[in-house]
């Protein structure tokens, strides 16, 4: 990875495991901007960031499902919360329907994180796994934990119509509530944790499909929908634009 760009993740204690993947940070420690393209990973980030230029503030970026060029800052340090979906939904009381593809701004009070908790990751984690942990909810729909208990074990590839007989939800209302709660269908979601489970497989030199891909042209139209680019050239991974597939790299 560039390495003048510095990332770390912490996963959550065992009580967070529906609602959260990781804590997490990364700094662009240069005085350039990055170009770098972001590719769906079916994650809801809350970052709290500041560059040199630009003040402190708090982003709520949705899910994804198409590719997106962006260009991180000169100097840009943040830390984030990755949130599962059900995070979104029990955690911060939200649904992020209206933020496919986008971000909405917080207030800069937001769970009492300031400028000042920027300062050492350590400490933030600590303070963030505090609030977290006080925010979980007393109960939950066991439906919508057990729905995403097996479609986070399969990679998105368990069929709809097995999960709905599993956890006893018609495909319809479930369906509903996705696009109702994520902007998405429950199909739509369950292609990008394929598409993250493969990137897995793309960082270890694999450009052939390990999961249940059609064939070898669907498993390359898959990639490429959700990267923009074909898996050869993924894998290439020019001047580390594409930061998933560092990352996953230098694990």
């Amino acid at each position: 990875m560039n390495n003048d760009f510095y990332y770390k993740a912490i996963e959550p204690d065992e009580s967070l495991l529906d609602f959260v993947e990781n804590i997490g940070m990364f700094h662009n420690m240069s005085n350039n901007d990055m170009e770098v393209v972001l590719m769906p990973d079916g994650r809801i980030d809350l970052f709290f960031m500041k560059t040199k230029s630009e003040p402190f503030q708090i982003a709520l970026i949705g899910l994804e499902n198409v590719p997106e060029q962006q260009i991180i800052p000169a100097n840009t340090l943040a830390f984030k919360i990755s949130f599962k979906p059900l995070g979104a939904e029990y955690l911060l009381h939200t649904s992020i329907a209206d933020i496919l593809n986008s971000a909405k701004v917080l207030p800069k009070d937001f769970w009492n994180i300031t400028n000042d908790d920027l300062k050492d990751f350590e400490s933030f984690h600590a303070k963030i796994a505090a609030k977290l942990k006080e925010v979980l909810p007393d109960k939950i729909d066991e439906r919508k934990r057990k729905l995403f208990k097996l479609v986070y074990e399969s990679n998105g590839e368990i069929k709809i119509q097995q999960l709905s007989e599993e956890i006893s939800w018609s495909s319809r209302e479930i369906n509903r509530y996705f696009n109702k709660q994520f902007g998405l269908s429950l199909n739509a979601f369950c292609k990008i944790l394929r598409f993250k489970a493969s990137l897995e497989h793309i960082a270890q030199g694999k450009l052939f499909p390990e999961l249940n891909f059609t064939d070898q042209n669907h498993f390359i139209k898959e990639i490429k929908k959700f990267s923009g680019v074909v898996p050869s050239e993924l894998l290439k991974n020019t001047n580390d634009r594409f930061i998933l597939l560092s990352v996953l790299k230098a694990q």
